[in-house]
């Protein structure tokens, strides 16, 4: 017994010598905070020149040739195939609240987009409801295109001349611009604020080079969609969201403590995307965005969908090449 009383005296006194000898010494070693790339993000250092590329006149299409007899197509013309097909498949955004977006209550896709390509169908059909409307995201939309998934694109999808060059567009039905959307209470009030601070855009857009053509620009986070940006936005991963500002519009009135800031650093002119090379649908087309323009059809898409981004602008005017 006495030995046992010996060594636990023993083992008391080195957990107290333990105790006193304070806190272990420093290694050396720091660790900085990380801040982890929201999920499916990606941190995007460049973009093609699309913007810079001077070599066409993005905005200018081919000249209508007129709206032939709905339902009543000229024979062997791409209008006639989709007739036949019974349906007009057009690629649209769902998570561009005001221009193309999901109805929650409904399911169904709304907005001005949407409208715009029912009048399409409209004057290929007779009947706005012969259309088979097929999300999108901006990514996927040039590649619809060009493997046939899709008749057309009507998804804010702005003319450039590297996009021409693998598809065709029509004339411009709307000119946008781009600034930043925000939490109020951030202190940002424009891009050049975003030095340092991460940004979110949509891989594949037109959004990315004003931001990255900054004298010092923010770190740039691409996401697959608007509203990947907007819960990285709200949940503190991006500091900024940028792009054309009717979408951040549509973000800002889904959060109350969202606001968009920043004067216009880049303006977009929305066309519909057609398939490289099917002349006679550009034209009919081009004629039917005629039509909507000169019968009120636009105004009154507008008011419906458009209104809270201030007065009409008018329609675009038109610019034809041949």
């Amino acid at each position: 017994m006495r030995s046992m009383g010996v060594a636990l005296l023993v083992a008391v006194s080195a957990v107290v010598a333990g105790c006193d000898s304070g806190p272990p010494a420093s290694t050396g070693v720091t660790v900085g905070p990380v801040q982890p790339m929201p999920p499916r993000a990606q941190e995007i250092t460049s973009a093609p020149n699309q913007r810079g590329d001077q070599s066409c006149d993005a905005t200018a299409s081919l000249r209508p040739g007129g709206l032939p007899p709905r339902g009543a197509m000229p024979a062997g013309s791409s209008m006639a195939q989709i007739v036949a097909n019974g349906r007009v498949r057009v690629g649209v955004a769902q998570d561009a609240y005001l221009f193309g977006f999901r109805n929650p209550r409904t399911g169904a896709l709304e907005g001005f987009d949407i409208d715009i390509a029912k009048e399409i169908a409209r004057d290929l059909f007779g009947d706005p409801t012969k259309i088979d409307l097929v999300p999108l995201s901006s990514p996927e939309r040039i590649p619809a295109l060009r493997s046939g998934r899709v008749d057309l694109v009507v998804n804010n999808f702005s003319t450039t001349c590297e996009r021409d060059k693998e598809i065709d567009f029509s004339s411009v039905y709307y000119v946008s611009e781009q600034k930043v959307l925000v939490v109020g209470s951030s202190g940002i009030k424009s891009v050049e604020d975003l030095a340092g601070k991460r940004a979110c855009s949509v891989t594949g857009t037109t959004s990315v080079e004003p931001l990255l053509a900054q004298r010092t620009p923010p770190s740039v986070i691409g996401m697959q969609t608007w509203t990947d940006c907007l819960v990285a936005l709200q949940q503190g991963a991006a500091d900024a969201i940028s792009t054309d500002a009717p979408i951040l519009h549509g973000l800002a009135l889904q959060d109350n403590n969202l606001v968009v800031v920043g004067t216009p650093m880049a303006f977009d002119s929305y066309a519909i995307g057609l398939p490289d090379g099917k002349t006679d649908l550009v034209r009919f087309v081009n004629a039917s965005l005629d039509r909507i323009r000169a019968d009120g059809t636009w105004q009154t898409l507008y008011a419906k969908h458009l209104s809270l981004l201030g007065p009409s602008p008018g329609p675009p005017a038109p610019k034809y090449k041949d």
